[in-house]
């Protein structure tokens, strides 16, 4: 495999994960419309933060390194995109997580205060 079909290979699978990601955001829009309820809405948020963020920063960084001649600049733009990456991968799971154990909690504290109403 010459060096030409392999930055060919590496710039289409950029671009699949660019797609792929589009295609996570679209559905990750539909789920929040069409989902019952807050735990579940808050499930297609988190998809579409990793899936629609995670995916075409990663596509963007197999992008900017699949170019011949690779420059500082490229190597800038992927380094930046893995290290965006690394964070919204550890910070989106962890922030829907507090959300909605918060609204589980609260949802907990109303119940048992309507319920020492009604005694």
């Amino acid at each position: 495999m010459s060096s030409v079909d392999f930055l060919l290979l590496v710039e289409f699978v950029g671009l699949a994960l660019v797609s792929l990601g589009a295609f996570f955001e679209i559905v990750a829009a539909i789920g929040i419309l069409r989902l019952p309820n807050f735990y579940t809405r808050v499930h297609a948020v988190t998809i579409g933060a990793v899936g629609g963020t995670v995916l075409p920063l990663i596509g963007v960084a197999f992008l900017a390194v699949s170019r011949y001649s690779v420059d500082p600049s490229s190597v800038y733009l992927a380094i930046l995109c893995i290290t965006s990456t690394l964070l919204i991968l550890v910070t989106a799971p962890t922030g829907s997580h507090a959300l909605m154990r918060a609204a589980y909690i609260y949802e907990k504290r109303r119940e048992k205060m309507e319920s020492s109403r009604s005694r």
